[in-house]
């Protein structure tokens, strides 16, 4: 309304402050994402098909937006005023609580050896066959490489 008057008026209005809100939907938390605009993302541990949201972890890595996996849709739809919410993105925060957002920044990305352990899964062994395969490739190497056997 003040904007309207003081447009009247023909001066030039301010505009308006953006209201620090908080995004939901994976569709909408997906596209922000891919602009870098969020602050830190949130992820529902508990959604069902987990095809929907297991993807998005290594998309917020890829573009070096802050993450974390948090229990239970159902918090996360309390947050934004719904029954439940598969991701929430944090994007605009006052002045006065980004000091308490950098601290959950950092203690999101406290876990020792995060990368190293993601690289590690699986244990990096061969299976069977790939062993029985490996080892025959081995031996048909040494053989052609002997002097004298050819």
């Amino acid at each position: 309304m003040a904007a309207a008057e003081e447009k009247a008026k023909g001066g030039n209005p301010q505009p308006a402050a953006r209201p620090n809100t908080v995004k939901y939907g994976i569709k909408h938390v997906t596209a922000l994402v891919e602009q870098k605009k969020p602050a830190l993302v949130l992820i529902a541990h508990d959604v069902d098909p987990l095809e929907i949201v297991i993807w998005l972890p290594a998309l917020c890595r890829k573009l070096g937006v802050p993450y974390a996996i948090v229990k239970g849709k159902a918090r996360l739809g309390q947050v934004v005023g719904k029954k439940t919410a598969t991701a929430l993105a944090i994007v605009n925060v006052s002045k006065e609580d980004k000091p308490n957002l950098t601290k959950i920044i950092e203690a999101v990305n406290q876990i020792p050896n995060a990368d190293q352990i993601r690289r590690t899964w699986g244990g990096g062994l061969l299976g069977v066959k790939s062993q029985a395969r490996k080892n025959k490739k081995e031996k048909a190497i040494a053989q052609e490489t002997m002097p004298g056997l050819a």
